[in-house]
């Protein structure tokens, strides 16, 4: 398996210019392209239309340059905020089964649950289901679950015209990112399905998963899943490390994400976080404000946070950082992956 990935900037949502560009110079086969991870410039909030507008120009290009059997199968995951140092960008997952020198490198494998109902949202049958298709994905990128760092999944959330039992909409988001991300950890081992009961679904934050990374969004209603890991039978040019921010400036962490990579700082080509607004109220025992504010959602604080802290280590504001991260990592912390070049053989 051959992964190659293409870090692009972005002017606005729908600005396709440089990917085009990529097309036309040969340097992506539409074809191949599996998945696309993006961070988008609205607000990450429910009303967030950024993200929707986004994938459905990336599926109406795709459509004409491949065809809609491709456009359909590639996995969407626009994550919207760019607070702060935060740049707009797309990140292009392609995915050759072409025959090759074999060597530890980038695998990635993709799946999609059912559309779930609204009563089922950040409940036990959306880990269930989750976990289900994590298992998939990992199916599908033939990797051995000790080898996964990083598995990214974007989920639906209920919107107010829906008559269930929540709160607020912005609320039913952190559950469904929970929920996903507890089934990301039943699927790798790092808890078991018996251990949780429903009312610890953004309560117990003693269960978590060290690679999980979701995000919910108004524009789906299933679960789209994309896992990454090194492979000893690839034959990318890419490897991938992670690790775990125990808090917001967690600097060392994504240090030693990109160490664990075994390849220098230059090398690599994007970092992943998750970013939160520690629920505490406190950071390295210090009172910190972002859960208090009215004005702007504690979410958008963090991502602001984290991004730069990521931003700083790699000299390079176009990186992801996604905000809420309910059971992906310890309280006010949250995985963290990097992946570099390798050296061509």
């Amino acid at each position: 398996m051959k992964v190659e990935v293409h870090k692009i900037p972005q002017n606005s949502p729908d600005d396709l210019s440089q990917f085009d560009a990529l097309i036309h110079s040969g340097k992506i086969d539409p074809h191949k392209i599996v998945a696309i991870l993006g961070k988008t410039e609205g607000n990450g909030c429910v009303n967030d239309f950024t993200r929707g507008f986004a994938v459905q120009t990336l599926k109406t290009y795709l459509r004409e340059k491949a065809n809609l059997e491709v456009a359909q199968r590639i996995i969407y995951v626009m994550s919207g905020g760019t607070e702060g140092v935060l740049s707009p960008h797309l990140n292009i997952f392609t995915r050759d089964e072409e025959e090759g020198a074999q060597r530890w490198g980038l695998a990635i494998g993709i799946s999609r649950t059912r559309d779930f109902l609204p009563t089922e949202i950040g409940t036990l049958a959306m880990v269930e289901e989750v976990a289900v298709g994590v298992e998939a994905a990992i199916a599908d990128a033939k990797l051995n679950k000790t080898d996964v760092h990083f598995v990214q999944i974007k989920c639906p959330l209920i919107v107010s015209t829906q008559q269930v039992k929540a709160s607020n909409s912005y609320q039913s988001m952190a559950y469904s990112r929970g929920a996903s991300a507890l089934g990301v950890a039943v699927a790798l081992g790092e808890i078991s399905f018996e251990q949780i009961t429903a009312t610890d679904i953004c309560a117990n934050y003693t269960l978590y998963s060290q690679v999980a990374s979701t995000s919910a969004g108004v524009e789906l209603r299933n679960c789209e899943i994309i896992v990454l890991g090194n492979s000893p039978h690839s034959t990318s040019n890419f490897v991938i490390g992670h690790s775990v921010m125990q808090h917001a400036l967690d600097r060392e962490a994504i240090c030693q994400a990109v160490r664990s990579t075994n390849q220098p700082l230059e090398r690599v080509v994007n970092i992943f976080a998750k970013a939160e607004a520690d629920p505490s109220g406190f950071i390295l025992g210090r009172r910190h404000t972002m859960l208090d504010d009215s004005d702007i959602n504690h979410t958008r604080m963090a991502r602001a946070v984290v991004g730069a802290i990521a931003a700083s280590v790699v000299q390079d504001p176009m990186v992801y950082v996604s905000g809420g991260s309910e059971h992906q990592g310890p309280p006010g912390g949250g995985p963290v992956a990097a992946i570099a070049y390798l050296p061509t053989q």
